[in-house]
Order: structure tokens, then sequence, then C-alpha cells
């Protein structure tokens, strides 16, 4: 959820949950206190609008005591002139917040209540209310009294008013008692619904925003082991995503570079391991030459000769070395031109059939293409990818007799190149890695024969630099076989 949408449903919260909570509960206290009402003072149908205005509800408490009245002065008017009787119903008025008052010829014959004049003076004159009515008047004086208005006829013949008169000032206990509880409830839902937000709000950005905090202390003091675990559809979880994608950026450029400078160290070792043989030899052979031993045409040609092949091999380890580097950095200088693929690997193999025939090995040549097949190639870095495949093989033959087989294919869009030999072959458990950097399927055996273990991953570079593919097949004891494939140039014609 966003936090745009957070923000509205939590002013939906604030405004409606406590509103409808609120009106629930009043509804609930409202019945509870009603039936109460009606319990304690005989009163029937309360709505709400009775216990919210205590004038009403005054007025409905003392109706019964009042029709009373009214049947005690249809059948026996002179029960008002009994002091006894008109105590027993004052003292029941007063359980109500009213009292009685009597008025005789004009002059206040009983007063149940007070004898402020402010009050007993303001009560209605004779005969100013309907007789059949048992509505109170509301007088707005400062007692703000509620008055019933009796009119009677004495036994003596004079007229007289009997009032009810009931405190407005005064509220009801179960009105008063539902005000509280409807206060008390409204000031809970507030406090649960704050709380509700602050533990929502808590644990959807407070929480997200201190886990992204100790990912920042993680990665400043260089602990990359660790996981941000902020989740989420809003915008703190979208960061916390982008705070993983780069923790875990960080820590494999972090491994790749402690992976480059291992490689780099075995790269040096092995450079120096292999230089060694070469220059040991360049320097027993200068050092036969200055002692005179190569004492005959014969033997200095020899030493010469030897001298010249082994500073061959150190410039061809330096120039491996130095094509690594820009393999590392990407930069490749590729001249790609368009080449004849019978001419090109024609040449090629007179080259390497020169060399290979000097050391013994056999070396055959099968073109399956026609004439005309062309590929778009650097020459130098294809030559490169042949001599590092047949060095390769070279390097690795134990047999008495031993060959070399170079086959050109034909195959659809593409020209495949098959370099096979018969050496110790590559254990299958070995064959996926041997295009990594510096994998060595045999360290004894590398070191041996030399080689910085760099010089497949060039070929793989260079080959799919060129677009194509390179894999291998091998058996062990029994020899290997190179593929490679590179497109053919085709015209295209508008």
């Amino acid at each position: 959820m966003k936090i745009k949408t957070k923000l509205i449903v939590s002013f939906c919260i604030i405004i409606f949950v406590p509103l409808l909570l609120a009106a629930i509960a009043i509804w609930s206290f409202y019945h509870i206190q009603a039936r109460e009402i009606e319990q304690n003072y005989g009163i029937q149908d309360v709505d709400a609008f009775h216990i919210v205005s205590s004038v009403q509800l005054l007025n409905r408490y003392t109706m019964q005591d009042f029709e009373e009245l009214q049947q005690q002065a249809r059948t026996a008017p002179s029960v008002f002139s009994n002091p006894v009787y008109l105590e027993q119903v004052n003292d029941t008025l007063l359980q109500k917040y009213s009292y009685l008052v009597v008025r005789e010829d004009g002059v206040i014959s009983y007063n149940g209540g007070t004898d402020n004049e402010a009050v007993t003076g303001a009560l209605p004159d004779y005969g100013a209310t309907d007789p059949a009515s048992n509505i109170g008047i509301y007088l707005d004086s400062t007692e703000e009294i509620l008055v019933k208005q009796l009119d009677i006829t004495f036994e003596n013949g004079e007229e007289g008013s009997v009032f009810i008169v009931t405190s407005t000032k005064e509220m009801v206990p179960e009105v008063q008692k539902l005000y509280w509880d409807a206060m008390i409830s409204i000031v809970l839902i507030l406090t649960l619904t704050a709380v509700m937000l602050i533990i929502w709000i808590y644990r959807s950005m407070i929480t997200p925003i201190r886990n992204l905090q100790k990912a920042a202390e993680n990665i400043q003091e260089g602990n990359l082991d660790f996981t941000v675990g902020v989740q989420g559809g809003d915008e703190i979880g979208e960061l916390g995503l982008a705070f993983e994608r780069m923790r875990q950026h960080l820590k494999d450029n972090a491994e790749e570079k402690l992976n480059s400078e291992t490689e780099n160290r075995d790269l040096i070792s092995n450079i120096a391991h292999d230089l060694k043989t070469p220059i040991t030899a360049v320097k027993g052979y200068a050092e036969g030459i200055l002692d005179g031993v190569a004492n005959t045409p014969e033997k200095m040609e020899k030493y010469i000769r030897t001298i010249y092949n082994k500073a061959n091999e150190m410039d061809m380890l330096i120039n491996e070395l130095t094509f690594y580097s820009k393999i590392g950095s990407n930069r490749i200088p590729y001249n790609f031109a368009k080449i004849n693929v019978a001419e090109y690997f024609k040449d090629c193999v007179e080259e390497i059939g020169l060399d290979l025939e000097a050391k013994g090995i056999s070396l055959t040549y099968c073109n399956y293409v026609t004439e005309e097949v062309m590929i778009i190639a650097d020459p130098e870095q294809l030559r490169r990818v042949i001599n590092n495949i047949v060095g390769n093989s070279v390097k690795y033959m134990d047999k008495a007799a031993r060959f070399i087989q170079i086959r050109i294919k034909d195959v659809g869009d593409f020209i495949q190149v098959e370099v096979e030999d018969n050496g110790k072959g590559i254990a299958q458990r070995d064959l996926p890695y041997i295009f990594d950097r510096f994998y060595r399927t045999d360290e004894s055996r590398n070191s041996a024969t030399g080689g910085s273990g760099i010089g497949l991953s060039i070929v793989k570079k260079i080959i799919e630099d060129h677009g194509g593919k390179i894999w291998a097949v091998s058996k062990e004891d029994h020899g290997t076989t190179m593929y490679f494939v590179i497109r053919k140039y085709e015209e295209v014609y508008e």
C-alpha cells in the first residue's frame, strides 16, 4: 500500500471509525438508560428526544402525579386543604426534583419547596392553562422551573390552583450516567483509534525505516552479509528493495574484486613460474657461449637457436599477459575484414604444420567448404584462437604417435572448425570449466607443462566477440576435440 493511500486510510479511520463506534456506544447506552428510566419512573416510550431534553423528561416524570391530582380534584377537592395529604404528595414529588404549591384565593396556602417570591410570584394566574392539559409551562426565571397548573374550586367556593413546580436545573441520574458513559466511551474510542493508528504506522513505516538505517550502518561498516528485510508495496518497500539490490551488487562487486585479486596473484605466480624456465635456459646457454663451451659452429648455432626459441616463449607469455589485461578492460582491438575461409585456413595450417613437423607431430587438414564461402573476422585474433587451441593440444600429448587433425565444415549459416588431438584428454568433471579463467584441470600437469591458465578463456572471449560459440568434447586417455562456429558472410541486396 502506497504512503498516499495509507494517509487517506488513516484520515478515514480518524474521522469515521470514532464516529461509528461512538454512535454504536451511545445507542447502546441510550437503550440501557431508557429501560432503567421506564422501570424506575414508570415512564413509557422514552425516546432520545426526551433524554436529550431535560425539560421534556422532567415533564413526563411528574405526569402520573399530576393525573392523580386531577382525579382528586374531581372526586374530593377537600383533600387540598388537608396538610397531611399535601405533605405526602410533596414528599413523593421531592424525589422527582419537584414540590407542591397550593394557592387559594390568590394567597399561597401551601408551599412544599422554597419561599422564593420570584417563583411564587411568577406562577400563572387562575385559568391561564387548559384544565384538561397536563403539559407544564416553562418559566424562564433565574430558578429555571417547569410548572404544571391544576385549577380547582375549594369547598368554601373560593377558586385556587395547585402547582407542581419542577426545577430543570437538576439532571436525572440515568441521563447523567448516560452523559458520563458517552463521554468516557468517546475518550476510550479516540484513544483506542489513536493507539491502533500509531501501531499500524509504526509497523508499516517506522520499523522499515529503522531496518533501512541498520542496513545503511552495516554497509558503512563493510558488512554485506545480511538481508535488508524490508518488504511491501509502498515507497518504503521499494526503497528497501533498492537497498537490497545495492547491497547484493556491492557484495557481488566485493566478491568479484576478491576473486580478481586472487586470479591476478595466480596469474603473476604462473607467469613468473613459466618465465623462470626459459630465462634459466637462456642464462645457461649464454654462459655456455661466454665460457667457450660452444666451441664449434654447430654448437654455437644450437645454443643461439635455443636462446632464440626461449626468447620467443617469453615473448608469447608476455603477449598473452598483455592481451589478458585488454580482456579485463574490454579493450581488445579488432580489425574485422571479409575473409575467404578456404584460403585463410590453408595458410594457417601451412604455418602451424612446419612447427608441428619439427616436434614430430602429424597434422591432417580437411576442408569441406566451397571456395566462395566468406566470413567476417579479425585475421590476427582468429589466428590466435587456432594457435592457442593447437598449442594447448601439443602441451598435453603423451603418446608416441602424436597427431592433430583440423577440419573445416559447412553447417548452414555457420562454418564449424574442429581441432582434434590424441592427447591425455580431459575428465568429464573438468570439461564444463576449461574455458574459465585460471582453471586448471591438473595443477601438477600445468606446473610441468607451463601455461598461465588463461589461454582457453582468451579463445572463448575472441570467438564470442565474433558472434560465435566454442565447446569441447573429450575422453580421458583418448584425446580432445575443440569445436567453434563463426557465422558466414552473406551479401544483403536491396
